[in-house]
């Protein structure tokens, strides 16, 4: 099934790759951020920026379940008062690490950037995922991304807001993933250009939330034994066929890179 999108041409941080190509891409590339293109999650991260690098009983004992992005606001509060600044929390986002396989996975992208539409969707923050994205020298590859509004306010807090409000009742409260590609996917459509294939990297239950809707056309590369994975197991079980899209759990993210290596060899 072929779906509609505009093409936009990529820049490239990579050296030794050419301008991308007027041509508009054949794919579309979803990535997730957290346990996903890096190997932890950076809500759990920044907290080595705190003092003693922990957080008091009363700001933990404040999380609701379905309700992280307000705890993370809790948390944020709690390291502005703290006095953790701008330049503390971008040192700990840039030295995360990136999960295993990602650099060849962004390096065999950087090569093939024009066959492909890049977004990454993530409920972490956006201060975050850009500090890491350049630090990795990957953010240009990425047309768009989603997710949390974030920035610095008068006394230099990092503050924290929700994506968007939806009715989805398998999602946080914050943001539903499923809601987010849905309608870019439809905004796509509008502009009458075609993505062949959607291809969705991700590790968590909110990104098993998206991936029920992709095609038989379409590829599921959930992070081995994480909850993605568990979940589309799972709906297998339960409901053979349900769960459309091929499913390729990955290690590292080098299999990814193999595998859509092998898609574009048939072409």
């Amino acid at each position: 099934m072929k779906r509609c999108c505009e093409g936009v041409g990529l820049p490239c941080l990579f050296k030794g790759v050419g301008m991308a190509s007027p041509r508009p891409p054949r794919y579309l590339l979803v990535f997730d951020f957290d346990e996903t293109i890096i190997d932890e999650n950076s809500d759990d991260s920044i907290v080595r920026a705190a003092p003693g690098q922990a957080l008091p009983e009363r700001v933990r004992q404040s999380f609701r379940q379905g309700f992280y992005n307000e705890y993370m606001q809790h948390v944020l509060a709690y390291m502005g008062d703290q006095g953790v600044r701008m330049g503390d929390f971008k040192t700990v986002y840039e030295n995360i690490p990136l999960s295993p396989g990602m650099p060849e996975l962004f390096q065999f992208l950087s090569k093939n950037h024009e066959l492909f539409e890049i977004v990454l969707i993530s409920d972490a923050n956006m201060f975050g995922i850009e500090c890491k994205l350049r630090a990795a020298g990957v953010h240009s590859l990425f047309r768009k991304i989603f997710s949390n509004p974030s920035g610095f306010d008068k006394k230099g807090y990092l503050t924290l807001g929700p994506y968007h409000s939806h009715k989805c009742l398998d999602c946080p409260a914050n943001m539903c993933k499923r809601k987010i590609l849905t309608e870019y996917l439809a905004e796509r459509a509008r502009e009458e250009v075609e993505f062949e294939r959607v291809f969705y990297v991700g590790d968590g239950a909110n990104d098993f939330c998206p991936s029920v809707t992709l095609t038989s056309e379409d590829v599921a590369f959930p992070r081995k034994g994480y909850p993605m994975h568990r979940m589309a197991q799972e709906m297998e079980k339960k409901q053979p066929g349900a769960f459309q899209a091929t499913v390729v759990p990955w290690e590292s993210a080098a299999e990814v890179a193999r595998y859509l290596q092998e898609v574009l060899k048939k072409k």
